[in-house]
């Protein structure tokens, strides 16, 4: 494993966090042994001679490459499973009876492979069942990284990434292969949007979210970038709308989100 300099170290981890607030600074281990290959792959024998290359770079895809080697892309279907239980509970039935235009906002933020963005289009189709017919669900999902966006809109799954998923569901949004993997069938495939979005970016929205499913992501930043996430999250929220965090994650008892139980937040008032 190639080394990096703690200049060079510094130097990176202060440009990550300022562009996209990721925190690295106990985490050069990680960084040397995801950005190893991908240096020795372009011809540097010395991590640091790769780098000064990244940061010389200017189109900024080899800064891209870099974020989506660093970045962790660990999930699965149904993963932290009380949020499903309780967007189907309650904030499903919340919305069916106050959305009267039946133009539901949902942003998966921070989505990696798919697998989450899948789980809620899921959960929603379960809800409604027959009544579906007329309702515009589609599913905003974005993340930072391009590699896990191509694999999300690919949507092609090991048998394995499936635990998470009854029988029935896997019957009913899933096409089995020839080598033993899963696709998600078109129509929930045509259920997700998927885009590339840096969440340090301005959020440039045309209505208010019914829900913001924001899981596993901040755990990344540190706490003032947290904050100034939750506080614009919050502000691109439609009154009566719900906030869904990692389990490992929290938000500031400063935050004008009303705590409603682990990892589920909503904004007061009443959804217009």
């Amino acid at each position: 494993m190639l080394k990096i300099s703690d200049d060079m170290f510094d130097k990176l981890t202060y440009r990550i966090r300022a562009d996209y607030g990721i925190n690295l600074d106990t985490k050069q281990t990680l960084v040397e042994g995801r950005l190893s290959q991908p240096a020795l792959a372009r011809g540097f024998r010395d991590i640091n001679d790769y780098l000064a290359f990244v940061f010389e770079d200017e189109t900024g895809q080899e800064m891209l490459n870099v974020v989506n080697r660093i970045t962790t892309n660990h999930t699965f279907f149904m993963r932290e499973a009380e949020h499903f239980r309780f967007l189907s509970s309650v904030i499903m039935p919340y919305i069916e009876n106050t959305v009267l235009d039946k133009d539901v906002r949902i942003w998966c933020a921070g989505c990696s492979t798919g697998q989450e963005a899948y789980s809620l289009a899921i959960t929603i189709n379960d809800y409604f069942g027959h009544r579906k017919g007329g309702w515009d669900t589609v599913i905003l999902a974005t993340d930072i990284n391009s590699d896990a966006l191509q694999t999300a809109r690919e949507a092609v799954y090991p048998q394995d990434a499936l635990q998470g998923l009854t029988q029935d569901q896997i019957d009913r949004y899933f096409i089995r292969l020839s080598n033993g993997d899963y696709r998600v069938c078109d129509y929930l495939r045509s259920e997700v949007n998927f885009k590339r979005f840096n969440l340090m970016e301005p959020i440039v929205y045309k209505k208010p979210f019914d829900l913001i499913s924001c899981r596993n992501v901040t755990i990344y930043f540190d706490t003032a970038t947290k904050d100034a996430l939750f506080d614009r999250f919050y502000e691109c929220t439609k009154p009566g709308g719900y906030l869904f965090t990692g389990h490992a994650e929290n938000v500031s008892r400063n935050s004008p989100y009303e705590y409603i139980q682990p990892a589920t937040y909503r904004k007061t008032g009443h959804m217009i």
